[in-house]
């Protein structure tokens, strides 16, 4: 049987693979397995739910609540907010677990459901397995005064937004103009409040969810609305979010890109000087820029290097207690403030840094770290299990690193879900990145093709 949940809990497309029973059932054996098992007897387990604005968040987030009153447990509905503020508001209002409804930066037909565990926490995989045996297993029906309640989470956004702005440390943003591409989102509220609050100056765009418009031509993956508007309005920073807001891409003062790995470099080169950086360690995955391994290392900043995916982050900065981790794709964790990607808090953090150094982005940027060209072509129809043990496949890597020496890097990466190779090189021109790409990737098509 295939594994219901994914690298991001249950995600597909609403009343596809994602349907209201499916929701029901799933929110049962929740029920059971985060709330009644890991509760005393005598307590009601409580949950948060949170949702961003699709449409069909609106009959899933029902379902759910209705799976999980249900089966027993008190429900505290926040409506409309980031997965970063479902994630804190578990740990802040001390739930026992908490429920997302979201697909991030997926179209809006797609919509997933997320567990988080106490504190706020993704679950292990073992944990979201437990869910999966109990969904065959009859649901735990209560009666009478055992039944759940639910109630609308009516200071949700206020208690979110004020962590937020704690997190800033005093730091005023007076006096920076600052873009929001909010991604018709999950943020389209708190984000533009909290900044506001912070004391800048914001032009919003991408904030007017209609449950079909989420990450439709705005946000994160589409940035040339952002870019066109920090330009023409002549701000100092552009911040994009994707649909839940648990990401954070930026643009500077010229409408150029400042991607994940940029501020991730900016950030912790802010956290050292404050003697916040825990180990003077950043915790990234294979997939960050080289350039970015070259600029902190020359800052006296170590890398530890990941699994691609926020959540191997997340693990390796808990095994370390690392206080920042993240990824290109804009995924940034600050231990000290949050369990999981969050990027208002991330946006609200470089904003700072401009703020405080006077510096613009684009110079921070620089100061950090720079990019070197990367290339990445997906090989298709061969036999991925074989690419780590291939003598001829591995010889061509050898050869290609001898090439290119200390200042490029090769990665080859077979796809979790196709018969795909992931064939990656970066070097300090965009030609030789490119032309060492493709010769590794016609080795490997030659050699694995099944």
């Amino acid at each position: 049987m295939t594994r219901l949940f994914g690298t991001d809990g249950v995600r597909g497309e609403a009343n596809g693979l994602l349907t209201a029973d499916l929701a029901l059932r799933l929110s049962q054996a929740a029920a059971v397995v985060l709330g009644h098992r890991r509760t005393p007897a005598d307590k009601r387990p409580v949950a948060v739910l949170a949702r961003d604005p699709r449409v069909s968040g609106e009959f899933l987030s029902a379902a759910v609540e209705a799976g999980l009153a249900s089966s027993g447990v008190d429900v505290y509905d926040a409506g409309v907010l980031p997965t970063p503020a479902a994630a804190f508001l578990v740990a802040d209002f001390n739930a026992d677990f908490g429920v997302m409804i979201s697909a991030s930066h997926n179209p809006a037909p797609d919509n997933g459901i997320k567990f988080l565990g106490a504190g706020g926490h993704k679950l292990d995989d073992a944990v979201e397995d437990e869910i999966e045996v109990q969904i065959g297993e009859p649901p735990l029906l209560p009666t009478g005064a055992d039944v759940g309640r639910v109630q609308r989470f009516s200071d949700a956004e206020d208690r979110y937004v004020v962590h937020l702005l704690q997190s800033l440390g005093g730091v005023s943003l007076e006096g920076l103009r600052v873009v929001l591409d909010c991604a018709h989102g999950a943020a389209s509220g708190c984000s533009p409040e909290a900044f506001a609050a912070a004391g800048a100056e914001i032009v919003v765009i991408g904030a007017e969810p209609d449950g079909l418009n989420i990450n439709d031509g705005y946000g994160s993956t589409h940035l040339e609305r952002l870019q066109e508007a920090v330009v023409s309005h002549g701000a100092h920073i552009g911040i994009a979010h994707d649909g839940d807001a648990d990401r954070c891409l930026a643009v500077d003062h010229t409408g150029a890109l400042i991607d994940g790995d940029q501020i991730m470099g900016v950030l912790a080169l802010a956290l050292k000087e404050a003697g916040t950086l825990k180990d003077n360690t950043l915790a990234v995955t294979v997939m960050s820029n080289l350039g970015l391994k070259l600029g902190m290392a020359a800052a006296g900043i170590d890398l530890v290097e990941t699994a691609v995916g926020d959540r191997y982050v997340l693990e390796a900065m808990r095994a370390g207690g690392y206080s920042l981790g993240g990824e290109q794709s804009g995924h940034l964790i600050f231990a000290d403030y949050a369990t999981t990607g969050d990027g208002v808090l991330t946006g609200l953090q470089l904003a700072a840094r401009v703020a405080a150094t006077g510096k613009p982005l684009k110079v921070l940027a620089e100061e950090a770290m720079t990019r070197l060209p990367q290339v990445l072509i997906n090989v298709k129809g061969v036999d991925k299990a074989k690419v780590k043990n291939h003598q001829v496949v591995q010889e061509a890597v050898t050869a290609a690193e001898m090439r290119l020496g200390e200042h490029g890097r090769v990665l080859l990466r077979p796809s979790g879900t196709e018969p795909v190779v992931r064939v990656m090189v970066e070097a300090p021109t965009a030609d030789l990145a490119q032309a060492e790409s493709q010769v590794l990737a016609d080795v490997v098509k030659a050699e694995l093709a099944l």
